[in-house]
């Protein structure tokens, strides 16, 4: 007798119950991957949105850069002198035309020129053993090395007392001498007999300059000016002044003023060079300067002009010791204003050589001159600014229906239909279209000869919406001749060109932001519907696997039982 056979499924030890489970799995899992792909492709609009968006914004941007930077009303300007040194300049909206400027005179600046020969001489005797040739107080400080007198090289150092320069000479000629004058404050050298001979070639030492030595043609020569001048580094009272200053308290202080302006200074701590700086910074509208060749302080106005300088201060003070004050010799050399005429009309004046439409009356035109000469500036539109602008306009304006054809086209090839990624989007096919309405539209306010872009020569290609330039002499033209019509047509108003195209753009941006806003909730709302249908899924596959489980564990009693009454079978069978 054969044994008991328990069939079917749990007899088949080799059943995959979790091939099953995943399989049965996967089909309920169909709804999700369908709301994945949507949300990819939602992804892939909201990124194409964001790009269109760009681009956009890029044209927008085009538009407003000609209206914040006035383009259209740009000028340049010219001038028929080649390479002139003239700097001339225009304003947006400056009066185009050609204007003949003649310059009869330049302004100049004011000066209070202080008396010459202010300093003291070199000595005060005719003893200039203590003067040495490194603290001699000269113009040009003296250089150590050669010069040469009749022939004769003579070596000195810059610690050389002038007096050794003379016994060097007489040492190295054997019938020079020198000396000193201390009231011309002057050097004579002077030959026993025959023509006496400066310098040479190959001297190294700058002596003889620095002296104001030169030949001329006789046995003797003299310094050409007064020796000394203002040691500027020195304290003032021990700067080599000739007059002293004694216009200030116990400790040395004393101040005076220029042009209203109080500067204080201390005789043994300030310097004159530390005064002349004080002067130039303190706002009294001078600047400070010494003529070392004329041994002088001079005050020069910042500014051109017939406008004078006023010093003041008690007597015995420091513009006195400087020559600065009426009473020490010092004069006021007046300014003078600019001279010009324009076109051959009357005599105009300017303070400054800065000639701009409040003196000449030339709306917009500035010109810097600096020669007293005639010539012709010429104030043009700015073509080329414009047309860059333009320009520019018209390749942000292409890129944006660029993208637009690019992702709404539809291609059928026989019965073949392929899309785009927004070939169902309605309102990007009718954002490019309306942008092509608008650039083909004239605006109506517009008054000149510019009512379109069609009148500049810009036109569509005619196969697509793309814009270009057909006619680049039309362009020309009106942006040379007609830049106020052009500035009309673009920028006149709420209602020009720009203004109309800029405020659409607003909206298509809002309206694009919307759309992406609008696709991120819609997958939003597809995660929680994933996560959903995920959590049916999980508790599903729960729900098999445990029910799989239980059959197993079913099976696996069954086939116990199975081998108990097969081995108890046969056992009784056998006693039998």
């Amino acid at each position: 007798m054969s044994g008991i056979q328990i069939s079917g499924l749990l007899s088949n030890s080799a059943f995959d119950w979790k091939s099953v489970v995943d399989q049965l799995i996967a089909v309920d899992t169909v709804p999700i991957t369908k709301l994945s792909k949507e949300q990819d492709v939602n992804r892939q609009k909201i990124a194409a949105l964001e790009t269109l968006n760009g681009s956009l914004t890029a044209l927008q941007d085009s538009l407003q850069a000609m209206r914040a930077d006035e383009v259209f009303a740009a000028r340049t300007v010219s001038s028929d002198t080649a390479n002139t040194t003239w700097k001339s300049s225009s304003v947006t909206g400056a009066a185009i035309g050609s204007y003949s400027l003649a310059v009869q005179r330049l302004a100049t600046a004011a000066t209070q020129r202080g008396a010459a020969d202010i300093s003291s001489g070199l000595s005060a005797t005719t003893n200039v053993t203590g003067v040495t040739l490194a603290t001699m107080r000269t113009a040009t400080a003296v250089t150590a090395g050669t010069f040469t007198v009749d022939g004769q090289a003579v070596t000195i150092a810059l610690t050389d007392s002038l007096q050794d320069v003379f016994d060097k000479i007489a040492t190295a000629t054997g019938d020079v001498t020198g000396s000193y004058d201390p009231v011309t404050d002057k050097i004579s050298l002077t030959r026993a007999s025959g023509e006496l001979v400066l310098g040479a070639a190959n001297d190294t030492s700058n002596f003889l300059a620095a002296l104001k030595l030169a030949n001329n043609g006789t046995g003797a020569t003299s310094s050409s000016a007064a020796l000394g001048t203002l040691k500027l580094s020195a304290s003032i009272a021990t700067a080599g002044l000739r007059s002293a200053v004694t216009a200030v308290d116990g400790s040395g202080n004393g101040s005076f003023t220029i042009n209203g302006v109080a500067i204080s200074y201390n005789v043994n701590t300030a310097t004159v060079g530390s005064v002349m700086s004080q002067i130039n910074a303190a706002g009294s509208g001078v600047v400070a300067s010494y003529d070392s060749a004329n041994d002088r302080l001079l005050l020069t106005n910042k500014t051109t002009g017939d406008t004078g300088i006023t010093v003041t201060e008690a007597a015995g003070g420091l513009l006195g010791a400087l020559g600065l004050t009426t009473a020490a010799g010092g004069a006021l050399v007046h300014g003078q204003n600019a001279e010009f005429r324009v076109n051959g009309g009357a005599l105009l004046t300017s303070a400054s050589n800065t000639l701009d439409e409040t003196v000449h009356g030339i709306s917009g035109l500035s010109v810097t001159v600096n020669s007293e000469t005639t010539q012709t500036l010429r104030v043009e539109s700015d073509a080329a600014t414009m047309n860059t602008a333009i320009q520019n306009f018209i390749e942000k304006f292409n890129a944006v229906q660029d993208f637009i054809d690019t992702n709404t086209k539809i291609s059928v090839s026989g019965a073949n239909v392929s899309t785009s990624l927004l070939s169902d989007n309605r309102e990007i096919q009718a954002l490019g279209r309306q942008l092509r309405q608008l650039a083909f539209d004239s605006v109506s306010s517009a008054t000149g000869s510019i009512t379109r872009l069609d009148s500049l020569g810009i036109d569509f290609d005619g196969t697509t919406g793309k814009l270009t330039l057909k006619n680049s002499g039309k362009l020309s033209t009106a942006l040379g001749e007609h830049p106020e019509d052009v500035e009309n047509f673009f920028v006149d108003g709420a209602t020009g060109f720009i203004s109309k195209m800029y405020d659409h753009l607003v909206n298509d941006l809002s309206a694009g932001r919307q759309q992406q806003n609008n696709l991120t909730k819609v997958n939003t709302a597809i995660d929680a519907q994933v996560a959903t249908l995920q959590t049916r899924l999980d508790a599903e596959r729960e729900s098999l696997t445990n029910a799989f489980i239980r059959m197993l564990d079913a099976q696996s009693a069954a086939q116990s039982q199975n081998t108990y009454l097969t081995n108890a079978f046969f056992k009784n069978n056998s006693s039998s």
